[in-house]
């Protein structure tokens, strides 16, 4: 096909740079595939506008994009400063109060945790993204502690706090965070993300709150803590218990050290691709462009290597949230993305007894390797649950996946999924190939020079039974 298909999908942060029905539009024709809102700022009012124009603007074009609501989790964070600023040098001491309201211009901060009921002497305690150092010296009172600094430097208004060693026992979800997912469950979220993990039975509470809702989201594990990295066994667990995770590579730097995080999103790339979950690379994809009409040569490479190493999706934050050139930089993002996975080998991903004899990795497998040999244009899933879907997407497969679905919740789940172009159409016996032909016909799917017809591998199931069981070649 002539037409080109973007694998590696790109996930947006909605912010006050694009917050407008225009803009929107902009970034979705620009090459988005999921549209991020962060629950550490705005307000709901502003947030349902973001949701409408987002849905308005993928049923126009005829896309499924998703929409992820991403928890700010115990993101602790220092108050309002006096003055905005506050200059410390190493050696002095602070005292860190919840319940202090108000910063006097002295030594006392207000704090928007009670670090008292968690934290022990001696563990480190890093302000305003590691750019300030302290340690715990005391604990003061039920509400306060006291640190000493250990280089100099400045502390401004509602900056953050890591706690690399302090372990939270499962108290991940603040009162804001629960208030939130009230509110998520009531709207039209896709995924839910969930902030600051340490262990598997954080993503299953999520999930318990989230059935109890009775919401259908998905849930991405954020892996950004010390704890959650510091052994194979706990990271391999949370992949296992989440539907997605995100490679949050900024927090993870502060609190597990910079140097770990390129070996930490590789292990977590290869294991989504293991379990058939979505791997989102975050954080600084493009910083740069921020400010700058272009990236640098770095982060084109950090890029193109997230790529190559089988990501389901790189994300924008600030870049698309605040910054000054939004849609040049998904052009720019969407253009290194296209060039490595045309230029580019993949990198392999070993075998594993445990996971190959499953049903669905047995037959998206086939299915890949039948479709390379001969030469198909494209792989078609009809898939009620997304399933068949994830499993072929897992396949990493060099050609398009258009996964067809009756449940639009599901649909907009795949846009984020590997490769995966995803539709709404009511179930029937030959609604794939009826989709196809109305590809073809449109447009959308494209004959290759000299070829009259469409080489389609048709995946699916009987959906009275359990999952999918019939591969076929069928030509459009």
């Amino acid at each position: 096909m002539s037409k080109v298909f973007k694998r590696t999908k790109i996930l947006a942060t909605i912010g006050p740079a694009v917050s407008s029905e225009e803009q929107i539009n902009e970034l979705i024709d620009a090459g988005v595939n999921g549209c991020r809102l962060n629950f550490s700022h705005g307000d709901s009012e502003t947030r349902d506008k973001h949701i409408a124009w987002i849905r308005k603007a993928a049923e126009a074009k005829g896309k499924s994009i998703a929409i992820l609501q991403d928890l700010q989790g115990p993101k602790i964070r220092v108050g309002v400063i006096k003055d905005n600023y506050y200059e410390v040098k190493k050696g002095d001491e602070l005292i860190l109060d919840h319940a202090v309201k108000e910063h006097a211009g002295d030594n006392i901060l207000p704090v928007q945790y009670n670090l008292a009921e968690k934290v022990k002497i001696d563990e480190p305690i890093y302000i305003f993204d590691g750019k300030i150092r302290t340690h715990v010296a005391e604990i003061v009172s039920d509400t306060a502690i006291k640190v000493v600094v250990e280089n100099d430097g400045v502390v401004m208004s509602n900056k953050g706090l890591n706690l690399p060693d302090t372990d939270f026992g499962g108290d991940i979800l603040t009162p804001k965070d629960l208030a939130d997912i009230d509110w998520g469950a009531t709207r039209d979220f896709d995924y839910v993300s969930l902030s600051f993990i340490q262990c598997a039975d954080d993503v299953r509470m999520l999930r318990k709150l989230l059935q109890e809702r009775g919401s259908t989201a998905k849930i991405v594990g954020k892996i950004e803590t010390k704890k959650a990295v510091e052994s194979d066994e706990t990271l391999e667990e949370i992949v296992k218990e989440s539907d997605a995770i995100m490679v949050a590579r900024g927090d993870m730097a502060v609190e597990a050290g910079a140097e770990i995080v390129p070996i930490v999103q590789r292990k977590l790339v290869a294991l989504c691709r293991k379990y058939g979950k979505v791997s989102i690379v975050a954080t600084q994809t493009m910083g740069s462009m921020v400010d700058n009409p272009e990236p640098t040569r770095a982060e084109v490479s950090d890029v193109a290597n997230a790529v190559i190493q089988g990501a389901d999706v790189v994300m924008l934050s600030d870049e698309t949230a605040m910054g000054k050139y939004p849609i040049e930089t998904v052009k720019a993002m969407r253009k290194v993305i296209l060039y490595t996975q045309n230029h580019s080998m993949m990198l392999p991903l070993p075998r594993d007894p445990e996971t190959d004899n499953h049903t669905y990795d047995a037959l998206s497998a086939a299915a890949a390797r039948l479709a390379e040999n001969i030469d198909a244009d494209l792989i078609l899933c009809q898939t009620a649950s997304g399933a068949t879907a994830r499993a072929m997407a897992a396949q990493r497969p060099n050609l398009p996946i258009i996964s067809v679905t009756p449940n639009q919740r599901v649909a907009n789940q795949l846009g984020l999924m590997y490769a995966n172009s995803a539709f709404v159409r009511p179930y029937s016996e030959t609604y794939g190939l009826d989709l196809a032909k109305e590809l073809k016909d449109s447009g959308y799917l494209q004959l290759k020079d000299g070829k009259e017809e469409l080489k389609v591998v048709l995946v699916s199931g009987d959906k009275d039974k359990r999952g999918t069981d019939t591969i076929k070649v069928r030509y459009v």
